[in-house]
């Protein structure tokens, strides 16, 4: 068995749960992170019974800064080879209507909780001479915007833009340390239900994404974009107007109330 730790954050449901359910398959000892207790030790009891792996749990509000260092101080002392940089939500309506409470929250989990992990686990990983840290981003932050998602595309373009320029430094110090950002497009999972959105096109399980992110985490692909369906349309778009490209974009998402 390993004896190596993965963390996940937003670990209680959707890509971050898959990822939990494939990385204790593949013998990793686990910690999961999310808001939702009840929800998280559930969980972690069906992972421990099934696969016979340490799986602790922190329930955490990450748009609290604070939150993000208890998390961290929590899994100093353990041997970290993966962290799944996952929690994140959006939502969906004209920049006109939506309340800034929610996308001020959703800032500081997108970004802020994202940027904090990052940093210190890239520095901790550094100093171990390896490891392993997947920030999940979005197909939407590789579009130039998002209309109707306004702030949660410019905040997974954030996630992609930072990903890049960490991979780059990384490189550039002939580090062994991997970073990169999983950019998938509609997941099938409980996203739609907080954005209060609905995608007019097709959306592929979590299980695929996640089995797909594993396997290019692991080649060392810094951008990884599951789904041939997404990929043929991540590279048309760069060839397309971009007034063209919102237009498209806009059409695709539809706000409905819950």
């Amino acid at each position: 068995m390993n004896k190596t730790y993965a963390v996940i954050t937003g670990a209680s449901s959707g890509i971050g749960a898959a990822f939990a359910e494939l990385l204790a398959k593949e013998g990793y000892n686990l910690v999961l992170t999310a808001r939702r207790e009840e929800r998280l030790a559930k969980y972690a009891k069906a992972l421990r019974s099934r696969y016979g792996v340490d799986v602790k749990y922190i329930a955490a509000d990450l748009s609290r800064a604070e939150e993000c260092f208890k998390v961290l101080g929590a899994i100093e002392a353990l041997p970290v080879r993966i962290f799944i940089n996952n929690a994140g939500f959006g939502e969906c309506g004209s920049f006109l209507n939506t309340p800034l409470e929610k996308e001020l929250a959703m800032t500081d989990v997108n970004i802020k909780a994202v940027q904090i992990f990052a940093k210190q686990m890239v520095k901790r990983f550094a100093e171990a001479g390896e490891g392993y840290l997947l920030n999940v981003g979005s197909f939407a932050g590789l579009l130039p915007a998002g209309p109707r998602m306004a702030a949660y595309y410019a905040s997974k373009a954030y996630v992609v833009s930072l990903t890049r320029a960490i991979a780059y430094d990384l490189k550039e110090a002939e580090s062994k340390v991997y970073v990169g950002a999983l950019c998938p497009g509609p997941v099938n999972t409980e996203f739609n239900k907080v954005a209060h959105s609905k995608f007019s096109f097709w959306g592929i399980s979590p299980k695929k994404c996640v089995s797909y992110a594993y396997k290019q985490m692991l080649r060392g692909k810094t951008i990884i974009v599951p789904g041939l369906p997404t990929r043929l349309i991540s590279r048309c778009i760069r060839f397309m107007p971009t007034s063209l490209c919102l237009r498209i974009t806009a059409n695709q998402q539809v706000r409905r109330e819950i």
